[in-house]
């Protein structure tokens, strides 16, 4: 199952209701931060945590699941197709992550194209599920570790496991363009 996929229905279906992540947190006895990370794919919910959530969302559970096991043999995303996914934008971060391959629900792999505006910075850095790959495309960026930086420039990849602190920061005066590549499966 695309977890990914499932973060992003939980952050639409909030959205489409016009309800705040502290409105929904309320209602599932969580915190709004706790929400916030469940969105952003940071953390995995309990699948007692997600029927909460769907109940908060006045939506069966089972449609934050249809669908999700999809899987055409084929699917082709033309550049004007992307679809831009709002993350970490509750912390203040101005990162543009575009989906390369959101037409597969079901996909091992989750690849978005980040664009790091100027002095952009995830607000901590946090651990997800899996594991990830970076390649930075334009500019440069420093990435930090569990507890460890380095600075990346156009050309330059990563491969991690994600389930240790990280974050992309770009402290230079010019956009940086990342390739990063989740594997969902946990």
């Amino acid at each position: 199952m695309n977890l990914v996929e499932l973060a992003q229905r939980i952050r639409s279906r909030r959205l489409d209701r016009r309800l705040t992540l502290e409105e929904v947190a309320s209602r599932t006895g969580q915190t709004r931060s706790w929400l916030s990370k469940v969105e952003n794919f940071r953390i995995t919910p309990s699948l007692p945590a997600l029927a909460e959530i769907a109940a908060a969302l006045d939506v069966p559970l089972s449609e934050l699941f249809d669908g999700l096991e999809e899987r055409p043999a084929l699917v082709v995303v033309r550049q004007d197709e992307r679809k831009r996914i709002d993350r970490d934008q509750a912390e203040g971060n101005a990162s543009v992550y575009e989906s390369l391959a959101h037409k597969r629900a079901a996909r091992s792999m989750d690849p978005f194209l980040v664009t790091l505006p100027p002095g952009t910075a995830q607000e901590e850095a946090l651990p997800h599920p899996g594991e990830e790959f970076l390649f930075v495309q334009t500019g440069t960026v420093r990435f930090e570790y569990d507890g460890e930086t380095f600075q990346l420039s156009a050309g330059d990849s990563l491969y991690f496991d994600a389930n240790h602190p990280h974050r992309i920061v770009n402290p230079s005066k010019d956009q940086a363009v990342v390739l990063c590549v989740f594997n969902t499966k946990t």
